[in-house]
């Protein structure tokens, strides 16, 4: 179990962004080259069409509306798949792979110690849940003392530079 024995240095808003970023364009090279593999090339095309289709308000008479998942591995790919990197990520790595390159890592708020499994689900799903709403409850860490969101905060957790140990 590792412990940080100073006082620790929160990771602020912008630099939880950068790390968002870099999280998010990892997972979408993933993902586009699993589902490029799964799907081929239409699975690109049909969801241009339909989002080129959705923004300039044409009839969806004139083509089936694009489901949501196209198949089952449309499902694993964009939904189990990011779900269990995150959770794999925090849970033996301290932080994925954007917290990492800026040195950040997620610990217990209370011991500044590896957080507990249960800390990192309920993160998770608070994260998720919050994010929907563009990500509102995220701008909390901008103005908190401690830069923790609500998911932060619900898991007893913070985000703090991992070479203060």
């Amino acid at each position: 179990m590792s412990q940080i024995t100073r006082a620790p240095r929160y990771v602020g808003f912008w630099m939880r962004v950068v790390a968002g970023v870099i999280d998010i364009v990892i997972l979408l090279l993933i993902a586009g080259l699993l589902l490029y593999w799964a799907y081929g090339s239409s699975y690109f095309t049909s969801l241009l069409d339909a989002q080129l289709a959705a923004l300039s308000g044409a009839p969806t008479a004139a083509a089936a509306p694009r489901p949501m998942f196209v198949g089952p591995a449309d499902v694993l790919i964009n939904v189990v798949l990011p779900v269990l990197l995150f959770l794999v990520f925090w849970r033996f790595g301290g932080a994925t792979p954007g917290k990492m390159l800026i040195s950040a890592k997620i610990v217990d708020a209370k011991t500044l110690g590896d957080p507990a499994a249960w800390q990192l689900l309920v993160r998770f799903l608070v994260l998720a849940v919050s994010a929907i709403p563009l990500g509102i409850v995220l701008i909390w860490v901008a103005f908190d003392r401690r830069k923790q969101g609500l998911h932060d905060k619900l898991a007893r957790t913070v985000v703090i530079y991992a070479k203060n140990d």
